[in-house]
C-alpha cells in the first residue's frame, strides 16, 4: 500500500505520494521482500553486484581494444591448443577447465540442499568436492599461464600479433582465477565448520551463523556460482571469438 500524506488544504484528506516518492514508499513497504532477508546474503548480493560491473568493464575493454587495433589478433585456436600424441589440439585445456568449472556447480548446489536439511557429512563431503574442482581449475590456469609465459607473451607483447592480446589475457584470467582461489579458501573453513559441528552448536568464531542455521552455506553458493558464470561470459568472449 501506498504511503499516505496529509494536504494542507484538506486535512482530513490523505493522498497517495506520486512519482519517485511513490515508488520508494510502496517498495519499502513491502515486508515480504526485506523481513526475512539475513545482512549476510544481502551483503552477497550486493558484493556481487559490485563485481558484475568490475568483470562487465574488464570484458568491455578487452571487446574495445580487439575491435579498434590494427594488428591482427592472434588466432585462440592456435595460441590455446595443446600438442597431444604429434598433434595439435586446439582448446582442448579450456574445454576441460570449463567442464570442471561447471560440475563445481552443480556439487556446490547439492551442498547447499544437504544443507537445508541439516545433512551435515553430506554437505561437508560436497563442499570439499567442489574446493577439489576449484584448486583443479586454478592449477590448470596456472599451467596455461607458464605455457604462454615460456612462449614468450607478456603483459605488453606477444609473438603472434596485437599487444593487447597479453594484458586483456592476463588481467581477464587472473582476476577471475582470484576469484576461484579465495572461493576456494573459503569453502574449505566452512566445510571444517560443518564437519566440526560448529552450525548445529552455535559455536562462536569466523563465519558461523545462528545456531542450527547452514545460511553460510548457502552465501558460498552464490558467491560461487557466479564465479562460474562469469567464466562462461570470458569462455565465450576470449576464447570463442
Amino acid at each position: 500500500m501506498a504511503d499516505l500524506t496529509r494536504t494542507d488544504t484538506d486535512q482530513g484528506a490523505l493522498l497517495p505520494r506520486t512519482g519517485l516518492r511513490g515508488i520508494a514508499a510502496d517498495f519499502s513497504s513491502d515486508q515480504r521482500a526485506f523481513k526475512n532477508v539475513s545482512w549476510g546474503k544481502a551483503m552477497m548480493w550486493i558484493f556481487l553486484l559490485s563485481d558484475t560491473f568490475i568483470f562487465g568493464c574488464f570484458l568491455l575493454a578487452y571487446m574495445t581494444a580487439r575491435m579498434s587495433t590494427p594488428v591482427p589478433w592472434p588466432n585462440p585456436s592456435e595460441v590455446f591448443a595443446l600438442n597431444i600424441g604429434g598433434q595439435e589440439v586446439p582448446l582442448i585445456l579450456i574445454a576441460i577447465m570449463t567442464f570442471i568449472l561447471i560440475s563445481s556447480s552443480g556439487t556446490m548446489a547439492m551442498a547447499v540442499n544437504f544443507g537445508y536439511h541439516h545433512e551435515r557429512g553430506k554437505t561437508a563431503a560436497l563442499m570439499l568436492l567442489t574446493a577439489a574442482l576449484g584448486a583443479s581449475f586454478v592449477g590448470m590456469q596456472a599451467f596455461e599461464w607458464t605455457k604462454l609465459i615460456t612462449e614468450g607473451v607478456r603483459p605488453w607483447e606477444n609473438p603472434w600479433g596485437a599487444a593487447q592480446f597479453g594484458s586483456s589475457f592476463f588481467m581477464i584470467t587472473g582476476f577471475h582465477g582470484t576469484h576461484v582461489t579465495f572461493g576456494v579458501i573459503f569453502l574449505l573453513i566452512t566445510a571444517r565448520k560443518v564437519l566440526r559441528g560448529d552450525f548445529e552448536t552455535g559455536r562462536r568464531g569466523f563465519f558461523t551463523s545462528r545456531k542450527g542455521s547452514y545460511e553460510i552455506v548457502e552465501i558460498m553458493g552464490l558467491y560461487w556460482h557466479f564465479v562460474d558464470l562469469v567464466w562462461v561470459f570470458i569462455f565465450a568472449f576470449f576464447y570463442l571469438w
